[in-house]
């Protein structure tokens, strides 16, 4: 398998209050934040006032690769696209590295495979716990995959990733104080009063504050990892951005629609 390691900026998204019907939410949701002298994107969406929806391939059956073509097929179907960010790790192909379901479609399989070490080196995807951001008739949610899998409650949207930042309430144990491995990173959380943000730092930090800014700074009980590294995106027309990533696109996207 290609591990391609591609974030995102954080950009929001969505609880669906009751089944499927959500409504709109504005760009003035996404704020710059400082936390313990980093600073981040932070976008956040209340319940029930968000359409928030998972793309990947556009009519012709090809990935969209970029916000701009999500945009420009959104806008197609008299819509607006206020904001989308990298939702997950992809392969080499811009296919989704797990679990992947889009309109209560499951397009790709949950990915429990376990990953060869090198040189000490397990890529993020595969670093224990991952887990699985969906959307379901009760709102959003984040559990590690092998209780998703357990449970597998029913779901309109949901895309698997990894490592979980934090798990009902406590930190992912893998994670090491004052690590050195410093990056961009992104992430997503479901936190207090069901509302769900998206963060995404603006330079590096390691695992293990970027876990604590989701539980101890945004109240987030539960947080899943996005992506990291040079592909952070956001698109974000209020603010100014259209990124694109440096693996040549993006595979699964998360898209706010008005």
């Amino acid at each position: 398998m290609t591990y391609l390691k591609h974030p995102v900026l954080a950009a929001a998204v969505t609880l669906a209050a009751m089944t499927t019907s959500l409504h709109q939410a504005h760009a003035e949701q996404c704020e710059q934040e400082s936390f313990e002298e980093a600073k981040y994107v932070v976008c956040t969406l209340e319940p029930g006032k968000a359409d928030l929806r998972l793309f990947w391939k556009n009519a012709d059956g090809a990935a969209y690769r970029t916000f701009s073509s999500l945009a420009e097929a959104v806008r197609a179907k008299g819509r607006t696209l206020a904001f989308a960010v990298n939702a997950g790790m992809y392969r080499a192909d811009f296919s989704p590295m797990g679990l992947y379901v889009e309109n209560a479609r499951e397009l790709q399989p949950a990915n429990t495979t376990k990953a060869e070490s090198s040189a000490g080196q397990v890529p993020n995807f595969y670093k224990k716990p991952n887990g699985v951001f969906f959307l379901g008739e009760a709102g959003a949610g984040i559990l590690p995959t092998d209780e998703f899998l357990k449970r597998r409650p029913k779901v309109r949207f949901a895309t698997q990733s990894g490592p979980m930042l934090v798990i009902a309430n406590k930190l992912n144990p893998i994670f090491i104080v004052g690590s050195t491995d410093r990056t961009l990173r992104s992430g997503v959380g479901t936190c207090e009063r069901g509302a769900v943000r998206f963060a995404v730092s603006e330079g590096g930090v390691n695992f293990h504050d970027f876990a604590r800014l989701f539980r101890d700074h945004l109240n987030c009980p539960d947080a899943l990892f996005l992506d990291g590294g040079r592909g952070v995106g956001l698109y974000n027309p209020e603010i100014g951005r259209n990124d694109r990533s440096w693996h040549g696109g993006y595979g699964p996207i998360f898209g706010l629609v008005e």
